[in-house]
């Protein structure tokens, strides 16, 4: 019985994370592409870890398997979330069909501060949306 709640999943865990790896290829920006990775692969690894406790059912190997479920749950998110600040704050574009830039003018380039006022939005300049015109922009 175990070995059939392994198998599954650890295939579950597989997909997961070759669904990540598709993702890479076929979303069309930046963005899209780290969205799909990180959720992806932090649930193809969390499912490793479940079966890699349940393998070896030592006190020591199911802790450390918690505890890095753990991290990796807690630090996952906030890193894609940092990766992606980073790239909207260096200009990557967005895909071309995005149809709104929330962010458009609320980042301030001397402070490099996000504001989330409306009336720090309109005093800044910099206003046009960062969307890509072409495919090739976001390759």
């Amino acid at each position: 019985m175990i070995e059939i709640i392994l198998a599954i999943l650890s295939t579950i865990g597989a997909l997961s994370i070759l669904f990540a790896s598709i993702g890479i290829l076929r979303m069309p920006d930046f963005y899209l592409r780290l969205s799909v990775t990180v959720k992806a692969s932090t649930l193809g690894v969390g499912l490793f870890l479940i079966c890699a406790a349940i393998m070896f059912p030592d006190v020591s190997v199911t802790t450390k398997a918690i505890a890095i479920i753990f991290f990796l749950i807690i630090t996952a998110p906030i890193a894609a979330h940092m990766i992606a600040r980073a790239a909207y704050f260096t200009d990557t574009p967005l895909w071309k069909d995005t149809v709104i830039d929330e962010l458009a003018g609320m980042y301030n380039k001397e402070t490099h501060e996000l504001e989330s006022e409306e009336e720090a939005a309109t005093e800044n300049k910099d206003n046009e949306p960062n969307i890509a015109k072409t495919d090739e922009e976001t390759e």
